[in-house]
């Protein structure tokens, strides 16, 4: 099916909006998402395109110098605890992650890849220059394109992961300057450093892909959707108690929406009843990942939306217990077993929570060179009995050049959980390529699992202008399911170490004997020696001056 996103033709949009869902643990969610429309043929204009207004220049050169044909990119700070808080509604790994698809022009793709990683590094001041052969792989299955086209040949596919990947200010600056107001007006206002980072989980990102612009796609456009994504904890906080507020969130309010912005709004989460203030009128239904969720809207657009104070400052408190949460129907954990430094074991659990209904999941996992899996020991089990996966492709690692990749379709029976196991073996490094703090232990990127997941409630398949944008990124074919990626933990494993201790020792041994031995000697080797005359006693010394005196010979 076509992506179609409705904007008046020939004119850049903007669109902002803010979801607030309160959790059932007690933590808050808020998702921001900040949607440009850039309207250009892309397919045709991507190498003389010079004109830009909403949509940020730099992004917009990197598409055409590199012929990009989407791009997402994401830096997650913290790991989404999927059984206590649901499915985001964009889901992101823990540290970086980059997929990009490349035009089938581009005869060069890990040319074009080397250099765009170091480019995008330059302008989200991150360590994206890391990404090279040895952790890059091209998924055959696992992500298609998000956008128009529908692209198959995965040579044109590039993915990457940087599980240690630590995220702070560095990266939010120059994230929040690509936003047509900066974070000068708009929701962006409330993106204060200090706060966000003080959170349970932390995720930003970007995501590039073409677009239609009405349903006959007569028109098409560049789409550049920032999210970010970040739950406050109730305890580390400071709160004490299930009572939020804006500015107890962000230590700031509301004042004005982005002049730039076509739509402004913020969605208020009210499924669960909980007391909002101020209230309002304006109420919305949206189907997010299966579960039809009741919103209150507020429209930054309307002076009213600000009352007499000139100034929006929401409020939530919960009515006591709101009830159970609704189990995300999948769900993925990951884990090394084993002991010892040579062998091991990875393990993925994957949960289908759906009473009666089973479906098929995409498994895709990216392991480094240094773990040498031995795919003859891959067992797929539900249920104690053995599950033949329906479709395998493996990539075997090359030392030091390329990863492990392999990707299975996995149907996964109704109220079950399905265990795929590999073994592996550690490989010793040459000493030059340890980590500096190589007793930490290495990072294996996290699992992804994709699926298109029975829904228990009818999807809208129709885009509409009036469609909230937290709705609507992944598009819905079929009504009766939708699409989600989970993302398992990443694995620390350790490696077998040399004692990076022993150059010390050494150091100190040489310099012992240098400086004893071989100075000792040298010393001895220079030195001048002279004969010094003995003196005589002190009976000889007297006599010998009553001799003088007298004038006889003097004593030898």
């Amino acid at each position: 099916g076509l992506v179609f996103l409705s904007s008046e033709f020939g004119v850049d949009q903007f669109q902002e909006e803010l979801v607030i869902r309160p959790l059932h643990s007690g933590d808050i969610y808020a998702s921001f998402q900040f949607r440009t429309l850039w309207d250009t043929d892309f397919l045709q204009e991507r190498q003389k395109v010079s004109h830009y207004r909403l949509f940020p220049k730099s992004l917009g050169q990197v598409l055409s110098k590199f012929s990009v044909r989407e791009l997402h990119i994401s830096f997650t700070q913290g790991f989404w605890r999927t059984m206590q808080w649901g499915q985001p509604f964009i889901p992101s790994p823990p540290g970086a992650e980059l997929w990009v698809w490349f035009h089938d022009t581009v005869s060069d793709v890990d040319g074009n890849w080397k250099e765009l990683t170091n480019v995008l590094s330059g302008i989200f001041c991150a360590s994206l220059n890391f990404i090279d052969l040895t952790n890059t792989v091209q998924p055959s299955a696992s992500f298609k394109p998000l956008g128009l086209g529908n692209a198959t040949d995965h040579r044109f596919l590039r993915y990457a992961t940087l599980p240690r990947e630590i995220v702070c200010t560095e990266n939010l600056t120059p994230w929040k300057k690509l936003l047509p107001c900066g974070s000068k007006a708009g929701l962006s206002v409330l993106l204060k450093s200090e706060k966000l980072f003080h959170s349970s989980f932390h995720s930003q990102a970007v995501h590039i892909r073409p677009v239609c612009q009405d349903e006959q796609c007569t028109s098409k456009a560049w789409e550049l959707r920032q999210t970010l994504n970040v739950v406050f904890d109730l305890y580390t906080s400071g709160q004490g108690k299930k009572e939020w507020s804006l500015f107890k969130m962000f230590s700031r309010t509301l004042t004005e929406a982005c002049p730039l912005a076509t739509s402004s709004k913020v969605y208020v989460d009210i499924t669960d009843n909980p007391e909002l203030s101020p209230a309002t009128p304006l109420l919305s239904q949206a189907v997010v990942l299966g579960d039809r969720r009741t919103y209150s809207v507020f429209d930054l657009t309307r002076a009213e939306t600000f009352g007499q104070l000139r100034s929006l400052n929401l409020l939530l408190r919960w009515k006591g217990d709101s009830g159970g949460m609704l189990r995300p129907l999948l769900h993925a954990e990951r884990y090394v077993a084993g002991f010892g430094l040579q062998t091991g074991e990875i393990h993925t659990v994957i949960y289908n929570n759906h009473p009666y209904r089973a479906f098929p999941v995409l498994l895709m996992d990216s392991v480094p060179w240094y773990l040498q899996l031995y795919i003859h020991t891959l067992t797929v089990t539900s249920k104690s009995r053995d599950n033949k996966p329906s479709y395998i492709h493996y990539q075997p690692a090359k030392d030091r050049h390329r990863p492990h990749l392999l990707e299975m379709l996995i149907q996964l029976p109704p109220h079950s959980m399905t265990e795929v196991t590999v073994q592996f073996e550690r490989a010793l490094l040459k000493w030059t390529e340890y980590t500096p703090d190589p007793n930490h232990g290495f990072y294996v990127g996290s699992s992804v699992v994709s699926a298109l997941v029975p829904s228990m409630v009818a999807m809208n398949t129709n885009f509409t202008q009036d469609q909230p944008l937290f709705s609507s990124f992944v598009p819905v074919k079929e009504e009766s399911s939708y699409f989600v990626r989970v993302y398992t933990e990443p694995l620390l494993v350790n490696l077998p170490t040399p004692d990076f201790s022993m150059p010390y020792n050494v150091i100190c041994l040489t310099c012992t004997v240098v400086a004893v031995g071989y100075g000792s000697f040298y010393n001895l080797l220079t030195r001048t020696f002279q004969v010094d005359e003995p003196s005589l006693p002190l009976a000889k010394r007297l006599a010998n001056l009553i001799r003088r005196i007298r004038g006889v010979p003097l004593l030898a």
